[in-house]
Formats: C-alpha cells, sequence, structure tokens
C-alpha cells in the first residue's frame, strides 16, 4: 500500500492534518485551559533516523503551529542500552533540524515518583510480586481467543510483595528472580491488559542515576505516567502503540488525582524502500563493521543524511509532502531524493568537478595563456554571484564525455564535432592519442576564438555542452559516490539473508583521482555544490586543505518526478 500526500485546497493552503484536526477540536471545546504541550520522548539508545525526524516535525510542529511547547524527553528506563554519547547525539540532531525545545527531561527524573506509584499499586491490589520465569508466563498469557491462567503468585498478599518488591530493589535478588505484574484481567481480549510486567530487576549503572536503582519500570508503566507528571496534554506516538492505549490510560486513571489526562495519538511511521529502520539492525551494521559508522552516508540516521549532504529544510519538506494518517505504507526513497534535489537546486553553488579525468589538449590555443571565465554561483538565485575559473591550453574533461566511434546521437566530443566547453568556448575534436591498452590518454581539439561569450559567433548553435577544468589549475580531490546501501527494496522483510548479504556491493565507490576547480580550494565541511553535469555533493569533514574529500548527496537524474509526470 502506498500513502498519499496530504491534500490542499483550492487556494492552496495546506490542509490540517488528522492530529492537527483533533487538537484543533480540543482547543475550541476549552480542554487542558487552552494549553498545548507536547514531547519528543527518544530512548538513548542509538542515533536517531529518518523515521525520528517524522515525529520530531510532528511533536514539535504542533507545538509550534499552536502556541504551545515541546519538551524533549529521553526515555532512560533500560540502563543496559543506553549512552550519554546517544542523548549528545540527539540533542545535535534535533538542533540541527530546526527546532528548540522547551525543557529537558529524564524518565530517570521519576523514578522515585514511579516507584512510590507502584508500591500505591501494590497496597491497592492492582500489583503483586511473580516468581515465575519468562517462559512461565508467556505460556500463561493465553491467545487472543484463549484466556490466560492466573499466576499462583496473583493473590500473594500485599504486604508479602511490598516485601519482596523493597527486597527487590534493595539487590537481594538476581536479575530474573522475580518481577512486579500489574493485577488487572487474564481474560481481557486486550493482550496487554492480561497482569503486564510494570518492573523488572536490572543490575547495571544507570547513566544518570548510578547503581541507586536494582528495579527498573517497563516503558508501558513509565511513559504514561511521566506524560502526566510533566503535563502532557498530546501524547503523539506511531501506531503500534495504539494497542497500548487502553492500558497507558488504565495506569493514568489509577494516578491521576484531577480532569487533567494527557491524550495519545497515533499516526503511520515511516518506511522507505530499500532502508532499514531497526535500531539493532543499525547498530548491528555499526558494530559489524558493514558500515564506517553511524554517520556513514548510506546510513538512514540523522547525522548519516547530514554528512550525506541532506539540508534540514529538504527532510523536512520530505515529511511535509508524505504527510501523516492511521494506516502504514511503504515510501519510495525517489521523493525523499526528490526533495533535497529540490532544495539543493535553489542553494548549491555550480562548480566544475571532473570525476574521471582524460587530458584535452587545444591545440590552437596559445601555451602559457591563461584567460579568467565567468561561472554563474546559481542560476536559481541571481544574488548569489559569479565566480571565475581559469581556462588553458590543457584541460581535463570527464573520459565519458569522449568516443572516438560514437553514434549518430551522440552530441558530446567525437571527432569532426562540434561542442561548447561551458562558459567558454565552441571547439572541434580532431582525434585522440591512446596508450598500448588502447586506452584514451589525450583527447585534441581546436577552438574557435570568435566564440566566447560577446564575440561575433558566440550564439552559434551546437548540440551539446561539457564541463572542464583546468589541468594545471584544478586541485586534486576524493570524490564519494554513494548509493543505497540494501539491494532489496523492503529488506527489513528479507529473512532468508544476512545484512551482510542484503548489502548492496555499489554503495560506496570512492575516486581517487578526481579534479575539482580552484573556486573549491577553501570550500568549508559541510558546504554544498552542484558539480555541473554530474550531481550535488558536499564537503565531508575529513576534507583538508590540500586534500578534499568529496561526498556525492545524489545525482542530478530525478526518478521520482519522471514518475510523476507519467501519472
Amino acid at each position: 500500500m502506498s500513502e498519499h500526500l496530504n491534500n490542499s485546497s483550492v487556494e492552496g493552503k495546506k490542509s490540517l492534518n488528522f492530529i492537527e484536526q483533533i487538537v484543533e477540536t480540543d482547543l475550541a471545546e476549552g480542554k487542558n485551559d487552552g494549553r498545548i504541550q507536547t514531547r519528543f520522548p527518544p530512548e538513548p539508545n542509538g542515533y536517531l533516523h529518518i523515521g525520528h525526524a517524522k515525529a520530531i516535525c510532528i511533536d514539535f510542529g504542533i507545538a509550534q503551529r499552536y502556541g504551545g511547547v515541546c519538551n524533549l524527553r529521553f526515555d532512560d528506563t533500560n540502563p543496559v542500552k543506553e549512552d550519554v554519547e546517544y542523548v549528545d547525539a540527539i540533542r545535535e540532531d534535533i538542533e540541527w533540524l530546526g527546532f528548540k525545545w522547551g525543557n529537558v527531561y529524564y524518565a530517570s527524573d521519576y523514578f522515585q515518583k514511579l516507584y512510590d506509584f507502584a508500591e500505591r499499586l501494590i497496597l491497592e491490589g492492582h500489583a503483586y510480586v511473580d516468581e515465575q520465569t519468562a517462559e512461565q508466563i508467556a505460556a500463561q498469557k493465553g491467545t487472543p481467543t484463549v484466556p490466560g491462567v492466573a499466576s499462583p503468585y496473583r493473590d500473594r498478599p500485599a504486604e508479602e510483595s511490598l516485601d519482596l518488591f523493597r527486597r527487590m530493589n534493595a539487590g537481594e535478588f538476581e536479575e530474573g528472580a522475580m518481577i512486579l505484574r500489574a493485577k488487572i484481567d487474564m481474560a481481557s481480549s486486550n493482550m496487554h491488559f492480561r497482569d503486564p510486567i510494570i518492573y523488572r530487576i536490572i543490575k547495571h549503572a544507570h547513566h544518570r542515576t548510578g547503581h541507586d536503582w536494582n528495579v527498573y519500570p517497563m516503558y508501558d508503566f513509565a511513559h504514561g505516567q511521566s506524560d502526566y507528571f510533566e503535563g502532557v496534554t498530546h501524547s503523539i506516538c506511531t501506531l503500534e502503540f495504539e494497542v497500548h492505549r487502553p492500558l497507558y490510560n488504565y495506569f493514568i486513571e489509577l494516578l491521576r488525582k484531577d480532569n487533567y489526562a494527557p491524550r495519545q495519538i497515533e499516526f503511520n511511521r515511516l518506511n522507505l524502500t530499500y532502508t532499514m529502520m531497526s535500531k539493532r539492525k543499525l547498530l548491528q551494521l555499526v558494530k559489524d563493521g558493514l558500515v564506517a559508522g553511524w554517520d556513514d552516508p548510506r546510513m538512514p540516521t540523522i547525522c548519516g543524511y547530514r554528512r550525506r549532504g541532506y539540508t534540514p529544510e529538504s527532510i523536512r519538506s520530505f515529511i511535509d509532502k508524505i504527510g501523516y494518517t492511521k494506516y502504514d505504507g511503504i515510501i519510495d526513497v525517489a521523493l525523499l531524493e526528490h526533495a533535497v534535489r529540490e532544495d539543493l537546486n535553489k542553494r548549491a553553488t555550480r562548480v566544475s568537478g571532473v570525476i574521471d579525468p582524460v587530458k584535452l589538449v587545444i591545440t590552437n590555443y596559445p601555451e602559457g595563456k591563461v584567460e579568467q571565465m565567468t561561472a554563474v554561483n546559481n542560476p536559481e538565485d541571481e544574488s548569489a554571484g559569479t565566480h571565475t575559473i581559469p581556462f588553458a591550453r590543457e584541460l581535463y574533461i570527464e573520459r565519458e564525455d569522449f568516443m572516438e566511434d560514437a553514434p549518430k546521437k551522440y552530441f558530446r566530443m567525437t571527432p569532426g564535432q562540434e561542442v561548447r566547453l561551458k562558459s567558454s568556448y565552441i571547439v572541434r575534436c580532431t582525434g585522440c592519442k591512446k596508450d598500448e591498452q588502447g586506452v584514451v590518454t589525450e583527447v585534441y581539439a581546436e577552438y574557435d576564438p570568435m566564440t566566447l561569450s560577446g564575440m561575433p559567433e558566440s550564439n552559434r548553435k551546437v548540440k551539446g555542452t561539457i564541463h572542464w577544468v583546468s589541468a594545471e589549475h584544478s586541485l586534486s580531490a576524493e570524490v564519494r559516490l554513494y548509493d543505497r546501501l540494501f539491494t532489496d527494496e523492503n529488506p527489513s522483510d528479507v529473512k532468508d539473508k544476512t545484512l551482510e548479504e542484503m548489502i548492496n556491493p555499489d554503495s560506496l565507490k570512492v575516486l581517487t583521482h578526481c579534479r575539482v576547480e580552484p573556486f573549491l580550494a577553501d570550500a568549508a565541511v559541510g558546504a554544498h555544490f552542484q558539480f555541473q553535469r554530474i550531481g550535488y555533493f558536499t564537503v565531508d569533514r575529513d576534507s583538508r586543505s590540500g586534500a578534499l574529500v568529496f561526498n556525492r548527496t545524489v545525482s542530478l537524474k530525478d526518478s521520482w518526478q519522471k514518475t510523476q509526470q507519467k501519472t
């Protein structure tokens, strides 16, 4: 099933998505005294990916649109998997996307409150300590059509459960020896109500609280209560939590003391073709060395897209194009690539870069002469200005722009045919030189000095235009050509291959003999350029003075736009 883009009104105003409609209804009805408060609650157990960007845009976007606040809350209830490194990275990614949080909270801020609430539930008969194994508990759960079987510990006295729970936290028992379960309904049609686990023993140092705690709350127990403690009005999450919503509401009903209660709303998660979204599998890619880290430009992490040259504006535009619905689907990654092309077309400086160079000698051009040709920085932005590019007798052109025996409709450089060298002269190819293996080492041409801009023959029409750089003045550069990391359209559904077997062998090509114009000598890390006729590139963090490194963000070819034009 494919997702549809948001509809727009006749006036061009984007229609409200269903979440915005809910918020506006709540505001119109005066709920929460007109207050809007959301939160973005990532678990700090990995780097954020493009799916999280969708959640960030709606969590922060709702708060911005309706004059509310969105807080950042780290769901740090599992110390085994969490790390300060991930906390710092999450902060950086949110700010890079262009959003500001109101306050920073941690689920660990509420460990004492949650523990106290758990003790209250025990005393009120809503929870008990269970000493069964995980396998025994799973076997007693039943099925959606068969009621579960009560634990033999379900009716143990509250005072006994309370004593055991306190001893669990004191560290007297080993992990897995016992857990705390909510006592709800083992015959409920909602499997989440069949006495869910709410606390387990974990003897591992927490990144904030150290060894203060030996019991930690489960997500379903901590999340809703944290929302309540903070005053969240709209708790927006992905569709897999829809079946958890009754349990979310159940615990809040037991906790709350007034009319206020946060409202959980679910939307469809983002699934992209040729992309893996599982944090666990992304971590495996990193640990197994199948990628060069979390920010490898082939990774779907936000930091990976940033390093590849994606802009925050392009990612927000993509999220806006796909919208928010109540059904899951899979989005063509070509739409994301279209969004970044659309943005970089407006902002990227046009330059000349030759990634597979062969020398072009203009035999009738004076030796030692150098002209400075004017190049427009961005035809989409007049204020971007111009720069100059040196032109001399010996140039480099793309190897694929020359063909000795060319077919009829080949309009680039071939013996006897004219082409324009971009921003300079028209030249006629006269031949080439080859080595012993038959590989072309030099191409020869003659220029027409009357075809430069402003000269009498400058408007003479030729069918081909190619880019170039000066052999003497150009700079050496490494260019990294990135493509989709996986060969399978939906790698998450592939069961008969390992991650390594699914990797696209052509997902990274490193070209070390590229040449770029001298204008790029001081290009800053992260700066965006269009290598004319090739694609959009950014300066990688590995780049150094005299050792430039460029990452291809995306090619110039736009498969998404072509698809839309056909439909």
